[in-house]
């Protein structure tokens, strides 16, 4: 069974809040699952916006599971595949792929100084291309949107390789000193370095900090000595380095 079959299968078994989003360009659904608990903090994990770092679905999947059992404050609401015709692809033509159906980096669409990246490219490609205009993507409009609904303290998203944690975009004062402290926070559970962000603009995480205000954080998991996807042979560890991340970023905001 593959990730998108196990995600419909999961979806179709979840007993919680559970929902679509929207739509992908290729009119398969974006599933989300609620873990609602308090109504603070509310977080959301969003993972595999990249095509080929479906092993963030798995892992997020198996989150959800724990917060089910564990969660004692705060809702958390999980996307685990954000582009499911990227990973249909992946899964059936280009391992290597990282775009959504329509050649899109949904990762650089985003209403984030949109375009300026270093690595960006204005024409249809397995990566890097930013799109027409920001929010260009039914799935980028579909986490948009989902996210001015859940009204987020802060937002995970999950990508593939590195071990690293990614939590600045222009931020500066005492947000810049906010976020940074939750990142470390997070680094010391995960075991993963922080690390600045350079030169890339237009991401999910980059719109939720300069436009939302709140913290957001890129969590990219796997060694970087791995290859393109992940073999979910190293799932158990990614996990295991995982696990308790919900619920430290929770506490965070219950104790600061």
């Amino acid at each position: 069974m593959d990730i998108l079959d196990l995600n419909k299968k999961f979806y179709k078994r979840f007993k919680g809040k559970k929902g679509i989003i929207g739509l992908s360009e290729q009119s398969r659904p974006i599933y989300f699952y609620g873990v609602e608990k308090t109504d603070y903090p509310r977080l959301i994990v969003q993972s595999s916006i990249h095509a080929r770092e479906y092993i963030t679905a798995y892992l997020t999947l198996k989150l959800i599971k724990r917060a089910n059992k564990v969660l004692q404050k705060g809702s958390v609401y999980f996307v685990p595949i954000l582009n499911p015709d990227g990973v249909n692809i992946v899964l059936n033509e280009s391992p290597l792929y990282k775009a959504n159906a329509r050649g899109v980096d949904l990762n650089v669409n985003f209403d984030a100084r949109w375009g300026t990246g270093e690595k960006n490219v204005i024409e249809k490609a397995s990566e890097n291309y930013i799109g027409k205009y920001p929010f260009s993507e039914r799935e980028t409009r579909a986490i948009r949107d989902f996210t001015y609904y859940v009204k987020p303290n802060l937002t995970i998203s999950y990508h593939a390789k590195g071990e690293e944690i990614y939590y600045e975009f222009f931020q500066d004062g005492l947000e810049k000193e906010r976020d940074k402290k939750l990142a470390n926070i997070i680094s010391s559970c995960t075991g993963y370095k922080v690390k600045p962000t350079l030169n890339s603009a237009g991401g999910y995480k980059d719109w939720c900090i300069e436009k939302l205000k709140i913290p957001a954080l890129t969590i990219e998991v796997g060694n970087d000595d791995l290859s393109h996807p992940i073999e979910k042979r190293y799932l158990r560890k990614i996990y295991k380095q995982n696990e308790k991340v919900i619920e430290k970023a929770i506490d965070y905001f219950w104790e600061k």
